[in-house]
């Protein structure tokens, strides 16, 4: 057995090379401790060959090479959501433990297939929402949890991806419900996870196209904005734009009979800059640079469940709760009207 500062070294495989799996590569490669970057596999296997030749990894185009090798612990699933699902359920009948970039499953019935297979095998299956383990999000659910804001009454989580003055760039690539399912998936999480004990029990959406509106034809929705009723009596909000030509903006607020707490942040350093114009402030431009300690906690707890053969700190459950808010979004967003969880999907 290999150790690495003392931890039992669990080997890992990457399943999709494009620009997640990447940053994920990289991280298990160079910031985790006690993990290791074994293989690559993507389906284009020039991808593949490229990535793991920067970590010295192997690369294949077949997912079968990794699910048979002995020496594989753990799969790292970074591939296009609409087989997350699949490569779940053959991960976890290969023995390797999971983790997997949200959204884990487009369809709950789907969801559950995978989190029944993790659960025969009984391998660890952790799903990336990595705004957990940013440490911000995190002192502000210890707060809610503590009892320092009281009862939560109004919370707020929005995502705001970076924009360039032209508009969206990759506008026709977007795919149908990208916004709910792949963004704001997120902020459903967060609201969830920072009201814990309450159950969503309402969703109410409002979306369009309004950075590309010749695309919305074709489906896309570039803004949206849901508004979540739980059973405590607390009222959320979830909002959504990908061209935010400020920067990255990702937030997080729970205003409660006793305070508030919020998180996020704009600024990727404290420098100000004086000038003849003003004040300026260099901020943040990507998911990478805002949650780079987040990514990388979120794959040491992960490793660290696959040692221990515990349960991981973020579940199949857990994602499966966010998608059905996903789910019922879009639902109402299609019917114009609000949707009573349970009996969305």
């Amino acid at each position: 057995m290999r150790t690495d500062h003392g931890l039992q070294v669990i080997r890992t495989a990457l399943i999709g090379a494009g620009r997640i799996g990447t940053m994920h590569a990289g991280n298990v490669a160079r910031r985790v401790a006690g993990a290791e970057l074994a293989a690559v596999v993507d389906p284009v296997e020039e991808a593949a060959q490229r990535l793991a030749a920067k970590y010295g990894a192997r690369a294949t185009g077949d997912i079968d090479d990794v699910l048979k090798d002995p020496d594989i612990d753990a799969v790292l699933i970074t591939s296009i959501a609409a087989v997350h699902s699949e490569l779940i359920v053959r991960a976890a009948e290969a023995g390797k433990a999971v983790w997997c970039e949200k959204p884990a499953s487009l369809t709950l019935e789907e969801m559950d297939r995978a989190i029944e297979a993790t659960r025969q095998a009984g391998v660890p299956f952790q799903v990336g929402f990595n705004r957990r383990f940013a440490a911000d999000f995190a002192a502000a659910r210890k707060a809610v949890v503590d009892g320092e804001i009281g009862t939560p009454q109004l919370m707020r989580s929005l995502t705001r991806d970076p924009g360039w003055p032209a508009g969206l760039s990759n506008a026709a690539n977007v795919k149908p419900w990208t916004i709910f399912r792949e963004t704001l998936i997120h902020d459903f999480d967060m609201l969830l996870w920072l009201n814990p004990g309450a159950e969503p029990i309402e969703v109410y959406t409002k979306a369009d196209a309004l950075v590309v509106p010749e695309y919305k034809d074709g489906g896309l929705l570039d803004t949206a904005a849901v508004m979540i009723t739980f059973d405590n009596g607390a009222i959320a909000t979830a909002e959504a734009n990908f061209s935010a030509l400020y920067g990255y903006d990702v937030r997080g607020e729970v205003f409660g009979s006793k305070g508030m707490v919020t998180a996020g942040r704009h600024a990727n350093s404290p420098m100000l800059h004086y000038g003849e114009h003003g004040i300026r402030q260099h901020t943040l431009r990507s998911d990478e640079e805002m949650f780079v300690d987040a990514y990388t906690q979120e794959l040491e707890d992960f490793a660290e469940a696959v040692r221990s053969k515990g349960v991981p700190p973020v579940t199949g459950e857990d994602a499966r709760r966010a998608l059905e808010v996903a789910l019922a979004a879009m639902k109402s967003h299609e019917e114009g009207r609000p949707v009573k969880l349970g009996a969305a999907v």
